[in-house]
This record gives C-alpha cells, sequence and structure tokens, in this order.
C-alpha cells in the first residue's frame, strides 16, 4: 500500500458548511486517512470539525499530491481546497478541536489502525468544516495510504 501526504493554505475560510479542505475518494481507490493537520495563520480562534460527505457539492481548486512511499504509483485521491457550494454531509462530526488566537496554533488528528477509511465512491470524503461561527483560512494536511 503507498503513503501520500499533501499540504496547502486553504483559500477562504469556509462556513459550518462550506469545508475549507478535504479528500474525496473514486470508484478506484478506498484513501485510508492516517492523519490530519490543521493550524491557524490568523490571531482569532477557530474550531474546526472532520467530517464525511456523500456527494461532493462544488471544491476549489485540486491540491498537489506528494508520495511518501512509492515514487511510481500516482495517487488517486484527490486533494481539494475551499468548497463554494456544500457537499452532502453524513450525520455527527468525527473529530473537533478549537485553534486557540494564535498564529500556529493547530491540532494533529490521528487515525490509529487501517486509519479513516473513505468509501470507493465517487462523492465520498472526509471534509475539514468550521464547526461554529466564521471560520479562518489555515495551513492543513492530509496523510492517507491506498
Amino acid at each position: 500500500m503507498a503513503r501520500y501526504s499533501g499540504g496547502f493554505r486553504t483559500t477562504g475560510a469556509g462556513s459550518t458548511t462550506l469545508p475549507i479542505a478535504g479528500i474525496t475518494a473514486t470508484t478506484l481507490v478506498r484513501p485510508r486517512i492516517k492523519e490530519i493537520g490543521a493550524f491557524n495563520t490568523t490571531a482569532v480562534a477557530v474550531a474546526l470539525a472532520v467530517r464525511r460527505i456523500t456527494a461532493l457539492g462544488t471544491a476549489g481548486a485540486a491540491e498537489v499530491e506528494v508520495y511518501d512511499t512509492d515514487p511510481v504509483q500516482v495517487a488517486l485521491a484527490t486533494l481539494l481546497n475551499t468548497w463554494t457550494v456544500a457537499p452532502t454531509f453524513v450525520s455527527g462530526n468525527v473529530r473537533v478541536a478549537t485553534l486557540g488566537a494564535v498564529v500556529g496554533s493547530g491540532v494533529i488528528w490521528t487515525f490509529g489502525g487501517e486509519g479513516l477509511v473513505v468509501p470507493n465512491t465517487t462523492g465520498d470524503g472526509v471534509v475539514l468544516v468550521p464547526l461554529t461561527g466564521t471560520g479562518q483560512i489555515c495551513d492543513v494536511y492530509i496523510n492517507w495510504e491506498e
């Protein structure tokens, strides 16, 4: 199983219905997320949630996936930046955290064992979304296997 990562600064602050970052599957791959990190770029606190989606909505730009272990195998999952049209969310949050009102304040969520598995269905994914109120532009990364 090959391992990949991708890190980027979000292009928007998002909202409770518009994710700031995410990873989506295709019918060809079932990503197994090992780690998600999010870090504040402002001096204003922000609460974030990791959530599952079942339909994509409209995401922003695709981000670059970088291999960790296998330079030959190309990543099939897609990293996406700030959404402009809401996806369809699964009820409930996978994880939540509040980033302090300090630049660089952050959280790293880890998922042991097989990881946080994303179904291999087009439109399924895992996103990072503001939990309440106004979001923030954040630096994020996602690490996964496929």
